[in-house]
């Protein structure tokens, strides 16, 4: 017989405790294990076969893990993960789970970093507005109801030579030189009143004074349909140059004239196209030429009224871009049917050009076009004149600071003389300022002038080059230093040219 089984009840309980113990074990094992897992799970792909080393027991622990945190995973409303603890251990989310179903709180880098970056200068200071020039700047003017008013007024001391052939001139004078601009302050339409005007006394040497003045108002009316009308009026007063062709030999004083305009013009889009018809009439009034001798002579005889009614058609290729083509006719009356010499002047005149308007912003904008113009007269006497034309307003500003003022004018200039119907006026002018500093501009004028006569007349051609120059220092808003030097020549082909200087230095006060 074999021995008989133990079963002492120390056995079981010793039993127990190590299974005990073994589980303790295990389940921290497994903890551990499960936080490796996750940790790995987050890992970039270079680290995918390290996770072939964790088993499949580990991994599914691991899953538990996760499932049982993601509530508490969740970011509260206010940007903080509603466990800081769990939020500190979650590494950050990258860039390619952008498309996740995620809350902004998460994507926003900075909330998590305890450092935030420093902003740019750009961002972390209000941006700074370009300090204004004394040159640019403009007025604040006076305000006048719903207007605007900005007026000036400049005094200066002047100097001019005149020769004409042997014989020279010399004059100092005074010249006060004052203008304005209304503008109005509407919702809608404006009115805009601009006036200048210069007088002259001399305080030495003789010479002729060349008063002037002129005053244009515009009233543009915004209409529905995209239809802008203008109305405008005007009056402009001088006296005639010695160096015109209509100019009186041997005067003293040649005669004023004054001028009074008014017009309408209606502007309308049709789609791509653009139609614009204007009317506008001249009512010119000469006065009494005074001689050496102290005598006068009359000169109502030139005394006229002019209409003209135009019409234009633009394509716009682009706002930037727009082809036009444009028809003119004219009809000029005097008051006297035949003039000091005989000759009937009334007549018509008629004009046709094709051109493009250009508007690339400052850089360039304005118009060119090239056509024919003709003009006939009642006379038979007075030949017609007929010219090909060539017209352009072009303001450029290649560099910023710097404006060039392109303009080229082809017109018909009747004549009083007897027996010449007038000639064709070819006139290039061409404006140059700069900004030289803050507060200093320098101006620059060249230009030149041919009166080209029919073959028939005569007179002969004549060139008249000018060219001046001039610096104004903006000492403030309100104060401006200028100076001026100015030269003009006019050669003919036969006879004496005549030749003018002139300089001066003045203040002008604006406000």
């Amino acid at each position: 017989m074999g021995q008989p089984k133990q079963t002492s009840s120390v056995t079981p309980l010793r039993a127990m405790s190590r299974a005990v113990t073994f589980a303790a074990f295990g389940g921290l094992l497994l903890s551990q294990t499960a936080a490796l897992a996750q940790s790995a799970s987050q890992q970039p792909a270079t680290t995918a076969n390290s996770r072939s080393t964790v088993s499949q027991d580990s991994t599914n622990a691991a899953a538990a893990f996760d499932d049982g945190t993601d509530d508490t995973a969740t970011p509260a409303a206010n940007g903080a993960t509603a466990n800081p603890d769990d939020a500190a251990q979650r590494p950050a989310i990258p860039d390619a789970q952008a498309g996740d179903d995620i809350t902004g709180s998460i994507l926003d880098e900075d909330i998590r970093r305890l450092n935030t970056r420093e902003a740019p200068i750009d961002e972390a200071l209000p941006r700074r507005r370009a300090a204004e020039s004394a040159s640019t700047a403009e007025t604040p003017g006076i305000p006048i109801g719903t207007f605007v008013l900005r007026p000036s007024v400049t005094q200066s001391i002047n100097t001019e030579t005149t020769k004409d052939g042997s014989s020279t001139q010399r004059r100092a004078f005074l010249e006060t030189d004052a203008a304005a601009t209304l503008t109005s302050d509407w919702g809608r339409h404006q009115l805009t009143v601009t006036s200048e005007g210069a007088w002259q006394r001399n305080i030495s040497g003789e010479g002729e004074e060349q008063p002037s003045f002129k005053v244009n108002g515009d009233l543009r009316l915004d209409l529905p349909d995209d239809t802008v009308a203008h109305l405008t009026a005007g009056y402009n007063f001088y006296r005639e140059d010695t160096d015109d062709p209509d100019a009186i030999a041997n005067a003293t004083q040649q005669s004023d004239v004054q001028e009074f305009s008014v017009g309408a013009s209606v502007q309308r889009d049709f789609g791509i196209l653009r139609g614009t018809t204007a009317l506008a009439l001249t009512r010119s009034i000469y006065s009494d030429a005074t001689l050496t001798n102290g005598t006068t002579v009359a000169l109502s005889d030139r005394d006229q009224t002019t209409s003209t009614l135009r019409g234009r058609v633009g394509y716009e290729l682009s706002p930037a871009l727009i082809p036009f083509i444009e028809a003119t006719i004219g009809r000029t009356l005097y008051d006297e049917t035949r003039d000091s010499a005989g000759y009937e002047r009334s007549g018509h005149s008629y004009g046709a050009k094709a051109g493009v308007e250009v508007d690339l912003g400052e850089k360039l904008k304005g118009e060119v076009g090239v056509g024919y113009e003709m003009a006939n007269f009642e006379d038979s006497r007075l030949s017609s004149i007929d010219t090909a034309t060539l017209d352009a307003s072009l303001l450029w500003s290649p560099i910023r600071g710097t404006d060039v003022n392109l303009d080229l004018q082809t017109s018909i200039q009747p004549s009083t003389t007897a027996g010449e119907s007038g000639y064709v006026s070819h006139a290039l002018t061409t404006t140059v300022t700069h900004q030289l500093r803050d507060n200093l501009v320098g101006t620059m004028i060249g230009g030149v002038t041919w009166r080209d006569y029919p073959t028939d007349s005569t007179i002969n051609d004549e060139l008249v080059y000018t060219a001046a120059t001039g610096l104004t220092w903006n000492i403030n808003r309100y104060l401006d230093l200028t100076s001026t030097l100015g030269y003009e020549l006019t050669a003919r082909k036969e006879g004496t040219d005549s030749q003018q200087w002139r300089a001066g230095v003045g203040l002008k006060l604006k406000r």
